[in-house]
């Protein structure tokens, strides 16, 4: 067996696991894909498929115009990346956003991953890397079992870093009351395969807004272990519990926003809040709560759901829950292309990296994948711009955090993708197509386009080798 011909060894059969052994198979390189369950489970996974979605089935905003995540699935879709054409290939309604038909997802992933000829699937549970294997993807995720997670921590030289993250309840369409719920969008936007009334909006007055607060931060919660106390949340997935503690009037401009809706069952007036539910499964037959993570007791959750407005009679086909969730400080212990410096065969991709949400997870194992294939078939490796959605998460996971002094020993934190990170313009836009001076929303959405065109154009130079970027 030469040297290329050797299999590169994923471990973890997640979103980001699923798409580095995809991209590794499809440059002609062979994978062994180590996926433990369903003989080992996890605290959140409940089937044995490949890419199991076990928080929301929404990859947020299809916009490749202006939004960032937006442009992160247009750039996936150009790098022929299969969490994407799954998605694609079984998305529901959701207004502006890319939501998906779980089951049928990850049965797509699952086929795709078991029919490929160069990959070959090992479930047993890997407890430490071993030594004979010279390209390695770990790919865990945020649920890294215990004995592997040590074994990380040998390796680094320090622990990892942990935060919660929680998820939200799913309800029964039929339970729903639609003599004062209804159907619709924000401000009516139609996304792909949505119509413009995709989502279940539930409305709440004054009165009722306060007493769900009120029960909110009176219901019991989840008790966290001695260990679990002083770990954080991440901002983007707060538990709807931890919001209403941080102020009365958060959750209404949050989840609960009542703006771009108007209620058809009482016209003239204005919802005070809104719970809305978005589609969950392609039958249509659940409906998940959004934004509504919570860490709240079961028998709480149920009580104090019941008492929205049209959820009465609520019924759930699952209630939320909470785990704990555990990253790399990734600026200090990978280089660019997210191998590991103390042991530079072993790769590190998706959420353990400190990247946050399903698609900048995937996005990271394609790029680790595309990068041990490089690797492995003797290429040189080229990053992707910095410009590119792909090059600004790459970069914030592997250099675009500072660490300072009164930060302590590490500030790291996950991100999810988003305009921030990405290089500034070199010229930002000032004038319309028509010539007319740009001002407030206006110029901030013209800044996106150009963003996002910007992007566009330098990950095409990128694929057809105009722009090196080379990586040692």
């Amino acid at each position: 067996m030469t040297h290329s011909s050797q299999p590169v060894h994923v471990v973890g059969g997640g979103l980001s696991g699923s798409e580095a052994a995809w991209q590794l198979a499809r440059s002609g390189v062979p994978v062994v894909l180590h996926e433990m369950r369903p003989f080992h489970g996890t605290a959140a996974h409940k089937t044995s498929q490949f890419a199991e979605l076990v928080c929301s089935n929404s990859f947020r905003s299809d916009d490749a115009e202006g939004s960032a995540i937006g442009l992160l699935h247009a750039e996936m879709r150009r790098l022929n990346s299969l969490v994407l054409r799954a998605a694609d290939l079984h998305k529901l309604p959701a207004g502006g956003a890319l939501a998906v038909d779980r089951d049928g997802f990850a049965d797509a992933i699952t086929a795709a991953l078991e029919t490929e000829p160069l990959i070959s699937i090992d479930r047993s549970e890997i407890l430490a890397v071993p030594a004979e294997w010279d390209s390695v993807i770990v790919a865990t995720g945020p649920l890294t079992s215990p004995r592997l997670a040590e074994s990380i921590r040998g390796l680094t030289g320090e622990d990892a870093l942990s935060f919660f993250d929680a998820i939200a309840p799913i309800v029964h369409r039929d339970s729903i009351d639609f003599d004062v719920a209804w159907f619709q969008s924000r401000y009516d936007k139609a996304g792909p395969a949505g119509s413009g009334a995709d989502y279940i909006n539930c409305p709440l007055t004054r009165e009722q807004y306060d007493a769900f607060v009120d029960a909110l931060l009176a219901g019991d919660k989840v008790t966290f272990h001695d260990f679990e106390r002083a770990t954080p949340y991440f901002d983007g997935c707060l538990p709807i519990e931890v919001m209403a503690e941080r102020g009365r009037e958060t959750l209404r401009h949050g989840p609960m926003k009542p703006f771009g809706l108007t209620n058809p069952r009482q016209p003239g007036t204005k919802p005070y809040a809104v719970v809305q539910l978005r589609q969950d499964n392609k039958l249509g037959t659940l409906f998940n709560m959004v934004g509504f993570q919570t860490k709240l007791k079961h028998a709480e959750q149920v009580r104090i759901f019941r008492t929205i407005t049209g959820l009465g009679k609520a019924e759930f086909a699952r209630l939320g829950g909470l785990h704990r969730n555990t990253f790399l400080n990734s600026p200090k212990l990978l280089d660019a292309t997210l191998r590991l410096n103390a042991m530079p065969r072993l790769r590190f991709a998706g959420q353990i990296t400190g990247c946050e949400g399903y698609v900048e997870s995937a996005a990271i194992g394609l790029l680790a994948g595309r990068f041990a294939a490089a690797e492995r078939l003797g290429e040189r490796i080229a990053l992707p711009p910095p410009t590119t959605a792909h090059g600004a998460l790459l970069g914030h996971i592997t250099g675009g955090h500072i660490e300072t002094i009164d930060e302590g020993p590490s500030s790291f934190q996950p991100m999810n993708v988003n305009f921030g990170l990405f290089p500034p313009l070199s010229r930002m836009p000032t004038k319309d197509a028509e010539g007319n001076r740009l001002r407030g929303p206006a110029r901030t959405i013209a800044k996106k386009r150009a963003l996002c065109a910007r992007a566009r154009s330098d990950l095409g130079a990128w694929l057809a080798g105009a722009l090196p970027a080379a990586a040692e």
